[in-house]
Parts: C-alpha cells; sequence; structure tokens
C-alpha cells in the first residue's frame, strides 16, 4: 500500500458543522492515537479488542500499516484523533470476508461522524476485493449497531454469552454483515 499525504483527504462535514478528516493512519499517529486511546471512557474500553490505551498495542497497529489485508483509517481534526477504523481480511477459505472495527471519541458521537468512519471502512473494502463485510457488536450497543444498519448491514447471528467483557462479564455478541460486491 502506497502511503499517501494527508493533505490529499477531503474533509467530511458533520452534522453541527464540526469538519473532520478521515485518512489512512500514519507513523505521525503514534501520540495522537494513544492520546486517543487514553481519553476513552472506560466502559469503551471494555468492549475494544486491541486496548487503545497501550503503548505497545499502539506500536503494532503504527507498524501494521501496511499490511496486505488489512486497512486502517482515522478521523482527525488537526492533529487529534478523534476516531478510529479498521478492516481486516480473514484468512483462509474467509478471505473473501473482512472484519470491521470502529470508536469514535465520546463528545464526537451522534453528529455521524460513526457513520462517515463506517462508510469509508466500506469504501476501503472494495480496495481490499472484499465480497462480504461483518461487524460484532454488543447487544447493548445500540448506537454502534444503528450506524451499521443506516449502511445495510444486516443481523447475520446472535451468540448468547459469547463475548467476555474485561472485567469477566458474559455479553450477547450480535454479528452484522453486508455484501460489497
Amino acid at each position: 500500500m502506497v502511503e499517501l499525504e494527508r493533505e490529499l483527504f477531503a474533509p467530511s462535514v458533520l452534522r453541527d458543522g464540526r469538519v473532520v478528516t478521515i485518512r489512512p493512519l500514519d507513523e505521525l499517529d503514534r501520540q495522537a492515537l494513544l492520546a486517543f486511546g487514553r481519553a476513552l471512557p472506560q466502559g469503551d474500553l471494555l468492549y475494544l479488542e486491541d486496548d487503545l490505551a497501550n503503548p505497545e498495542v499502539i506500536a503494532r497497529l503504527i507498524n501494521a500499516r501496511f499490511a496486505e489485508n488489512w486497512r486502517q483509517l482515522v478521523a482527525s481534526v488537526g492533529d487529534q484523533i478523534i476516531g478510529y477504523g479498521a478492516l481486516r481480511r480473514l484468512p483462509g477459505w474467509s478471505r473473501h470476508v473482512a472484519d470491521i472495527n470502529l470508536i469514535v471519541s465520546a463528545g464526537w458521537r451522534r453528529y455521524g461522524l460513526g457513520t462517515a468512519l463506517a462508510q469509508a471502512i466500506v469504501d476501503a473494502a472494495r480496495d481490499l476485493q472484499i465480497d462480504k463485510l461483518i461487524v460484532e457488536v454488543i447487544e447493548t450497543q445500540r448506537a454502534g449497531r444503528a450506524i451499521f444498519d443506516r449502511l445495510g448491514f444486516q443481523i447475520e447471528g446472535r451468540f448468547c454469552s459469547h463475548a467476555c467483557d474485561r472485567q469477566g462479564r458474559r455479553h450477547t455478541l450480535i454479528v452484522m454483515a453486508q455484501r460489497v460486491r
């Protein structure tokens, strides 16, 4: 993957008029991504696959930005990261499928940023020639589910007590999917 200049990405205007840029993660984002992760509400950290408050995890994400089967995007205002999204192609017989991770800063929610970032991830899936996208959400994460509902994702599975948060509590996991091509 070719590293792209930050200036090449058109700004997105949110419902409240604020302007953000959605672009690929780059080396210069190391400290901003760590600050983003550390500023997330404790409740959000319980459900994240990657601990964005951990410098070792951030280093791994930054180092993986050129991975062939992975796309990472950030939403930013200046040098501040306010959203993170990732798309990863699954291996083996599911290589036509990719999973999505998405998180938005608390102060930037409910203004359309999650939907804009999710749409950018769907667009990145086309670049990877993905046929199907999946996203796993905890049943109680209604706002997250609503983002993917708006983009045409549908529930394909419900797994009771399947997800275990970092405090050991079990939750029902919803798997939503969308065909891309």
